[in-house]
């Protein structure tokens, strides 16, 4: 959810679902706070509303703004009961996280989270064995397969994509320090 909207509780929320007409009143919902010590907060929709490319939430038993504020950045999830059934080679986010990225036969790392908004593809937060976060477009042309039993996903990545997300090497943190340089 980005914002609170109204004076009532409502929330505005950007809606990431290929299936239409999928929030309903009545519906529950678990929001998921980015705070990995707070557990999902069941929600039940009041009322909703499309507005400005955003839908707007009501939620029962949040009645103010300062009871919105809290939801503000949670993930929105339908829980996994209430899920349509997807076409084939399509894959619930959360079936993603958590999955090994591979590049080719090399293992890249570990799906923390998937970002979207960044551009035409998602992007997948990829922790590698050092720790180190990677930023991976989730990109049809890149994708080789998904499967989910295993927990893998398999791509073929072109050459040096990993390398942009590399840190800067001492040469070119000086150039950058340099007065007039032009910074990446």
């Amino acid at each position: 959810m980005v914002k609170t909207q109204g004076r009532r509780g409502e929330v505005a929320s950007e809606i990431f679902s290929d299936v239409p007409d999928r929030f309903v009143t009545g519906m529950k919902l678990l929001a998921l706070s980015r705070q990995s010590d707070s557990p999902r907060r069941e929600l039940e929709v009041e009322e909703l509303w499309p507005h400005k490319g955003l839908l707007v939430l009501k939620f029962a038993g949040v009645d103010s703004i300062s009871q919105a504020e809290p939801l503000v950045g949670c993930e929105l999830q339908v829980p996994r009961d209430q899920r349509s059934e997807l076409r084939p080679g399509w894959n619930y986010v959360s079936e993603l996280i958590g999955c090994l990225v591979f590049d080719r036969d090399r293992e890249i790392g570990r799906i923390e989270q998937v970002q979207f908004g960044t551009g035409e593809a998602a992007l997948f937060i990829v922790q590698d064995a050092g720790g180190k976060l990677l930023d991976i477009p989730f990109a049809e042309a890149y994708l080789d397969r998904v499967d989910i039993e295993r927990k893998q996903v398999r791509m073929k990545l072109p050459d040096g994509l990993l390398d942009v997300n590399a840190p800067l090497t001492g040469e070119e943190k000086r150039e950058q320090a340099q007065p007039g340089s032009k910074k990446r």
